[in-house]
Formats: structure tokens, C-alpha cells, sequence
């Protein structure tokens, strides 16, 4: 049985992989390039299930207008991370589930889609950081865009409401 010590490196290593992919899906809906680019180690490869395969560099350079687009709406949730440790080495499985606004043809519509992530970690120079991360899609579901907060449960005066914001203008920058 390992002693305390190790069992409190290990819970440390364990938050510190954990505030990475938290990093990553905050950066890319907040449009945050440089916090997205400082999740992957150098070299990192992406696999972003079919749609995108390569260095996880020019992935990051093929997505940064669209998240950094005003009008790009993304919310990127993390659930069931599990995280085995090796040494200097994490093998990770996460949940994600993402709500994207989209226009295609004229018509908006949202789309809310389930999928998992499969990455190859490693802490060099005692920083945790993504070295190869596979994107498997489980399941979609497009539906129409009908904003009317919570069915007009909620009427909120949309003069006053304060929406989210890209990077650098989001309250979440301002220190």
C-alpha cells in the first residue's frame, strides 16, 4: 500500500491534469488561444475524431477564428474523468458534452452533442500538459434555435443581461 505522502503527490498530479482539460474547454469557449496552445506539450498530436488529424498546433490555428469569432456560443462541460498515473505519464478518459450555436444555409439551429476524450499525458519540467488527445463522438442532437429562457419561465430583461464574453473582455480575465 503506498504511503501517505504518495497518495497525496498522487491526488496532487491528479488536480493538476484536471485544471488542464479544464483550461482547454474554458480557452476554446472563451476564445483564450494562448491557454488553449499551453494544454498541449510540444509536439502534441491531435486526433479530433475524423474531422481533424495532425499536430496539435496547426489544429489549434485552423480553429482559432471560429473561437475567437464574437458570435461563436460554445459551452464545453467535463464530466467522469478518470486518470491513470505512470510515472510522468497519464492515461485520461473524459466525458464532454457541448452545446454550439450554429448557422448553416440561413438557419440557426443548436446543436448538443456527447463525446468522449482519450489522452496521452506527460509532465515534463514538472508541468502536466496533453502529448496526444483522441475526440470519439457517442451521439447529437440538433434542434431549432427557439431562445425563449427556460420556455418564458424566465423573462429577463434583455437590456440588463450580461452574456458571457470572448477573451480578453470575459470577467473571468479581469483580476
Amino acid at each position: 500500500m503506498p504511503d501517505r505522502d504518495d497518495q497525496i503527490l498522487e491526488l496532487l498530479d491528479k488536480q493538476a491534469i484536471t485544471e488542464v482539460l479544464t483550461k482547454y474547454f474554458r480557452s476554446v469557449d472563451r476564445g483564450d488561444i494562448e491557454t488553449l496552445r499551453s494544454c498541449y506539450l510540444d509536439g502534441a498530436t491531435e486526433d479530433h475524431g475524423g474531422l481533424w488529424e495532425g499536430p496539435a498546433e496547426q489544429y489549434i490555428e485552423n480553429i482559432a477564428g471560429s473561437v475567437t469569432h464574437p458570435k461563436s456560443l460554445t459551452s464545453h462541460v467535463l464530466s467522469n474523468v478518470l486518470i491513470e498515473l505512470d510515472g510522468d505519464v497519464a492515461h485520461v478518459e473524459s466525458y464532454a458534452t457541448t452545446f454550439a450555436r450554429v448557422k448553416s444555409e440561413g438557419e440557426r439551429f443548436d446543436c448538443f452533442v456527447g463525446a468522449r476524450i482519450v489522452d496521452r499525458m506527460e509532465r515534463r519540467d514538472g508541468k502536466w500538459g496533453i502529448v496526444h488527445r483522441q475526440l470519439l463522438w457517442e451521439w447529437n442532437l440538433d434542434v431549432p434555435t427557439n431562445e425563449t429562457w427556460v420556455r418564458g419561465y424566465l423573462t429577463p430583461d434583455v437590456t440588463r443581461m450580461r452574456h458571457g464574453l470572448k477573451f480578453p473582455d470575459d470577467p473571468v480575465f479581469r483580476r
